[in-house]
């Protein structure tokens, strides 16, 4: 329980800088990014600065049965950073130093606080690049971004996060730490610890510092807009690119309520009585990009397509990737909250699940946005709601619910990129059956017996 007597022993063992304990503290540090989940302000913010403090901070939490949320920039949108039981919420914010940036070998040694677009700020001065991208790129962390997993628009082509952690160092809930990987192309020693720790969520320890391995710039780039008037013509031409064998770096999509809202948001020029739209870039060599481009754009008219636009400068370029990246603020725009999921389906599938989503939307008489990453199947429907609302809020439970369902049910999985975190925990037993999950929960009771690192999230103590 906590009490005085703990906070006096945080304060020693960081300092009373590092240690937060006001109202509006606790408050700031009760929510993330997830709509419409819930929570309670913790009982105190600790700020560590080194693997040391974090080694403390658990050793204390560990003397007083009390939980410990880890935290990066609360741009998580499963409500893996809420505090469920009060506790403490352990941020790493403070531990944002770039420790190394090894051009001979393409990795970088970073702590957990390092906002992405930092790292790929100073890997482009070497003319290299960090390729996980999540739509919070300039505000997500890298422990938090490797916690979760996080992939983002280049995911067809460059792979999500885990592709890219060759090695950690993380505190374990007993206060022990362990560093796992190296940068060595090869490694099999051992279990592959550094893939665990991976997508964990702060279940199984805290990461104080990442190796990711960094690949160079492309050379050149082309990005296109296609405009279909049909979602099974949209769904098609994504398979059709593929088969062409043309692996683009960005392949999403954004379906008619996204359009129009960001549209509205954002006035790109977005065809507002479209289905749908395709924003796609090829990358690579000038030579591959001149080839490819002109596949890609073949591919969508012999598909239907009623419209492309080719962006034959920088600024149109950004334009097009302004009008994606904007997708999920001009649906904020529109109500007070908004929930949204990740549902992730083979790339076949695409026209299905947004099919689903619609008939959910109309059978709840709600407002459900999707967009996303076509190419590798992963989709956000959003549903904008009134948490005021308690009956919209319940039709929204109910709706995404259908959601998880369809997206099983068309051979998919109940996240592609945001976690597990809170809201899914009941539905693991939908993709991994029973005996699964006991598998998830000995890992998690071998690791952090006391269920001390983030509860509530990831699997729950059996009763």
């Amino acid at each position: 329980m906590f009490n005085q007597e703990v906070l006096n022993e945080l304060i020693k063992a960081l300092g009373k800088d590092k240690v937060l304990s006001d109202r509006e503290d606790l408050i700031a540090y009760s929510y993330d990014a997830t709509a419409a989940v819930p929570r309670q302000e913790p009982d105190v913010v600790v700020t560590p600065t080194s693997t040391e403090d974090v080694v403390e901070v658990v050793k204390i939490a560990n003397r007083y049965k009390l939980p410990i949320y880890p935290r990066g920039s609360g741009t998580n949108l499963s409500g893996g950073a809420i505090p469920l039981q009060k506790g403490i919420v352990l941020t790493t914010w403070k531990m944002n130093k770039i420790l190394e940036l090894d051009t001979d070998n393409l990795v970088a040694t970073v702590q957990p606080g390092v906002v992405i677009q930092a790292l790929n700020d100073e890997a482009m001065k070497h003319g290299l690049m960090y390729p996980p991208d999540p739509g919070t790129v300039s505000t997500a962390t890298m422990g938090g971004s490797v916690s979760e997993c996080s992939g983002g628009l280049k995911g067809l082509k460059y792979g999500v996060t885990k592709h890219y952690v060759m090695g950690l160092e993380v505190v374990l809930g007993s206060g022990e730490v362990i560093k796992w990987g190296g940068k060595t192309v090869k490694n099999v020693s051992g279990y592959d610890l550094t893939a665990l720790f991976t997508g964990a969520e702060g279940t199984l320890g805290i990461i104080t510092k990442i190796l990711v391995k960094l690949t160079p710039i492309p050379e050149a780039k082309k990005s296109l807009l296609a405009v279909f008037d049909d979602l099974d013509k949209a769904g098609n031409a994504i398979s059709d690119i593929i088969r062409h064998k043309v692996i683009p770096a960005t392949l999403e999509i954004l379906d008619k309520v996204t359009i129009g809202t960001v549209e509205n948001f954002t006035h790109a020029g977005l065809p507002t009585d479209a289905e749908a739209v395709l924003l796609i870039e090829v990358d690579g060599y000038k030579e591959v990009v001149e080839r490819e481009a002109p596949i890609v754009e073949k591919v969508c008219r012999d598909n239907g397509a009623v419209d492309i636009k080719v962006a034959k400068t920088d600024e149109e370029r950004d334009k097009i990737w302004f009008a994606r990246r904007n997708a999920l603020p001009s649906l904020a725009q529109v109500k007070p909250a908004l929930v949204l999921e990740d549902a992730t389906v083979p790339r076949s599938k695409i026209p299905d699940i947004i099919k689903e989503i619609r008939k959910i939307a109309e059978k709840y008489n709600l407002l459900i946005g999707t967009y996303g990453h076509a190419g590798d199947g992963n989709l956000h429907p959003t549903i904008v709601i009134d948490p005021r609302d308690e009956d919209e809020v319940q039709r929204m439970h109910k709706a995404v619910d259908e959601i998880f369902h369809a997206a099983i049910g068309l051979g998919g999985t109940l996240s592609g990129e945001h976690g597990i975190g809170i809201g899914k925990v009941r539905y693991l037993p939908l993709e991994f059956g029973e005996a699964g999950v006991r598998v998830i929960r000995r890992i998690k009771e071998a690791l952090d017996p006391n269920y001390v690192l983030n509860p509530g999230k990831m699997v729950l103590r059996e009763e």
